[in-house]
């Protein structure tokens, strides 16, 4: 009836506000010493600016909203280049080298990107050690 459908959809309406809250990502990303300000675009590492290029930003910031999770290689291509994603393949595995390189530039630095061979890559996520230090996940 359409009692009911007015019912449902103030409801709906009700909710949506709630809905939209649990959506939108948290603006701070902190994952051991990596830290990306999502509304100021900077990424630092252990208090300190790396300079990324914007496809390096988009590459960190989707694995970020997607830590712990494997992001295939097609799907990460996509996400980037859009429909064009096949040929972008070699330019990934590119890109990736250079954001690890900005990553883990220190001896004994923490692994912040797991490749999975043949599959594609992802975030993991820091643990502490008994003293309070990050360490590279198991």
């Amino acid at each position: 009836s359409v009692e009911e459908l007015l019912a449902r959809l103030r409801v709906s309406l009700r909710r949506l506000p709630f809905l939209k809250q649990a959506a939108e990502p948290t603006p701070v990303f902190t994952n051991g010493g990596l830290v990306i300000d999502f509304p100021a675009e900077t990424v630092t590492l252990d208090g300190r600016e790396l300079h990324l290029t914007p496809i390096e930003y988009k590459l960190i910031s989707l694995l970020a909203h997607n830590e712990g999770k494997v992001l295939t290689y097609s799907y990460i291509t996509k996400a980037i280049w859009g429909e064009s994603a096949e040929s972008e393949m070699a330019s990934l595995r590119v890109f990736m080298a250079n954001l690890r390189k900005k990553l883990e530039d220190k001896e004994g630095s923490q692994h912040f990107i797991q490749t999975h061979i043949g599959i594609g890559y992802r975030m993991l996520k820091a643990e502490e050690d008994g003293r309070g230090k990050n360490r590279q996940p198991g």
